[in-house]
C-alpha cells in the first residue's frame, strides 16, 4: 500500500473514532450528573402534561421513569424538557436532552439523516381527523372533508400525510398550520378549523382540553401508520441499548403476570425466565452487561409498573382518554407489543 493512500486511511479511521467518541458515554454523563434529562410534549393530556403545580404525569412521562428507575431506582431522577415538533430533534441533537420520548414517528428519514437511533416502538398509532358534531353534524367520513379548512401542526408528518391522504383521494383543503400545539387546539376550539389532524391518540387528548368536548367527534378514518419511537443519539451504543432494554423490560414483565404489586413476591419465582428478568438468577451478569445493576427491572416495575399498568393508568380505558389496547396490547393477545428476550 502506498503511504499517502495508508495516512488517508488512518486519518478517515481516527475521525470516525473521534465522532464516535464525542457521542458516546451518555450513560456514565447521566450518572454522572444524577438524573436523565427527556425531552417531551409541551402539553399533552394522558401522554405528557404539567398540572398547575409543574408536576408531569403521562404515558411517555412514565416511560423516561423508567428508564431513570433502571439507572438510580428513583423514579424522580427524572427532568422534563418540554418541546415543539420542531425543536424536539435539534434539542436531542445538540446533548440539550438526553432521551426523546414524545410521540414521535420512527421513519426512514429521521433514523437516517437525522444522526438519531429509535429504540422501539413504546405506541402504535395513525393520523386521524375530529370535528364538532354540533357545527358539522352531517360530517361523518373523512371522506367528506373536501374544501375543508385543517388545523395541522407545523413540522411533523401530519402534514406530509395529509397532503397525500387529500392528494390521493382528489380532494382539496385548506391547511391551517401553527407552530405549537397550543396554537393549533385554540385556534380548532375557537372555530377557526373546520377540524383537525394529528395522531388518533393525540386527538383523544386534545378533545378533553377543549370547551365542550362532548361537541367533538373523532372520525374513524386512519390514513397512516404512525409508530412511535423512543429516541437517542446515533453513535452510543451503551445508551441506546438501555433505552432500548427499558422498553422490553417492560413489555417482557406484563407477559410474565410481573407487577407493582407482585414484584417482591415473583423475585422467588423459580421460573428461570423470571429469575432472569428480575436478576435472582444465580451469577447472572444481564444487568451489569447493561451498565446497570441486576435488579435493574425490579426497579423499574417497583416505581411505574408494567407497560400494561403504564398503558392503563395513563390512556387506557381506567383513564380519561379511555383508549382501548388495540394493537397495543401483547402479541399473546392478538396485539403488535412483543418484548425480545431478555436472556
Amino acid at each position: 500500500m502506498r503511504k499517502s493512500t495508508f495516512l488517508k486511511l488512518a486519518g478517515l479511521a481516527a475521525l470516525t473514532f473521534t465522532t464516535s467518541a464525542a457521542v458516546a458515554g451518555t450513560l456514565d454523563d447521566v450518572k454522572k450528573k444524577g438524573f436523565v434529562q427527556c425531552g417531551t410534549n409541551t402539553g399533552l393530556p394522558g401522554f405528557a402534561a404539567p398540572n398547575d403545580k409543574g408536576e408531569w404525569s403521562g404515558f411517555d412521562v412514565d416511560y423516561c421513569r423508567a428508564v431513570a428507575s433502571a439507572i438510580f431506582g428513583d423514579k424522580t431522577k427524572a427532568k422534563f424538557t418540554p418541546l415543539n415538533a420542531k425543536e424536539r430533534f435539534t434539542a436531542l441533537q445538540s446533548g440539550e436532552i438526553d432521551i426523546l420520548i414524545r410521540n414521535t414517528t420512527w421513519t426512514i428519514s429521521r433514523d437516517t439523516s437525522l444522526g438519531l437511533e429509535f429504540a422501539g416502538v413504546n405506541y402504535y398509532d395513525g393520523q386521524g381527523f375530529m370535528v364538532n358534531s354540533k357545527k358539522l353534524p352531517d360530517i361523518k367520513s373523512a371522506l367528506q372533508l373536501s374544501g375543508a379548512s385543517i388545523c395541522v401542526q407545523a413540522g411533523t408528518t401530519t402534514e406530509m400525510n395529509m397532503a397525500d391522504y387529500f392528494k390521493a383521494n382528489k380532494m382539496e383543503y385548506n391547511p391551517v398550520v401553527f407552530e405549537k400545539i397550543e396554537e393549533a387546539n385554540a385556534a380548532y376550539d375557537s372555530g377557526r378549523c373546520d377540524a383537525y389532524t394529528t395522531d388518533q391518540s393525540s386527538l383523544y387528548g386534545v378533545r378533553l382540553s377543549l370547551s365542550n368536548p362532548d361537541d367533538h367527534m373523532v372520525l374513524p378514518e386512519i390514513i397512516s401508520k404512525e409508530p412511535f419511537g423512543v429516541v437517542v443519539r446515533q453513535g452510543d451504543a451503551q445508551w441506546a441499548d438501555v433505552a432500548r432494554w427499558v422498553h422490553n423490560a417492560l413489555l417482557n414483565a406484563e407477559e410474565a403476570g410481573i407487577t407493582q404489586a407482585n414484584v417482591e413476591e415473583m423475585k422467588k419465582s423459580d421460573s428461570p425466565e423470571i429469575k432472569r428478568l428480575l436478576g435472582t438468577e444465580p451469577e447472572t451478569k444481564i444487568g451489569v452487561d447493561l451498565g446497570l445493576e441486576n435488579d435493574w427491572v425490579v426497579k423499574i416495575i417497583k416505581n411505574v409498573g408494567n407497560y400494561g399498568e403504564i398503558f392503563e393508568r395513563n390512556i387506557g380505558t381506567g383513564s380519561p382518554l379511555k383508549i382501548a389496547r388495540g394493537i397495543n396490547a401483547l402479541w399473546t393477545k392478538g396485539g403488535l407489543q412483543y418484548g425480545i428476550p431478555i436472556r
